[in-house]
């Protein structure tokens, strides 16, 4: 991972103990971190739509945000894709690192927090 420090930084200050973030910020980098959990602690075992929200939340979010160029958007909806198999649980470490080092390439554009409405049908 090449921003460890800047995703600690935006896990402690955007991310509550439990929940859904008030930021974008917060819930893009929780996001990540509950599918990774999901995968490598359970085997996809819990699996649900809620893990699906969280795929579509973070290639929406990044995706259209102007960001990220064609290439770039590409391997974010590769790697996206490939965290969809639940059924083969994504256990190393690469493409979250991956993610992650594109939301806090995200969060570099967009210091300033952004206000995330709370969903309640993600109960993640």
């Amino acid at each position: 991972m090449k921003y460890f420090e800047e995703a600690k930084h935006l896990w402690k200050t955007y991310v509550p103990k439990q929940g859904q973030s008030e930021t974008v910020q917060g819930e893009l980098i929780r996001a990540i971190e509950k599918l990774r959990d999901e995968a490598q602690r359970n085997g996809n075992g819990n699996w649900d739509k809620c893990f699906d929200m969280f795929c579509d939340y973070l290639e929406i979010t990044l995706c259209d945000s102007g960001v990220f160029n064609m290439l770039q958007k590409t391997k974010i909806r590769s790697n996206i894709k490939r965290l969809r198999k639940y059924n083969n649980p994504y256990l190393e470490d690469d493409v979250y690192d991956e993610l992650t080092d594109r939301v806090v390439e995200w969060y570099f554009k967009n210091q300033q927090p952004i206000f995330k409405p709370y969903d309640p049908n993600q109960y993640r």
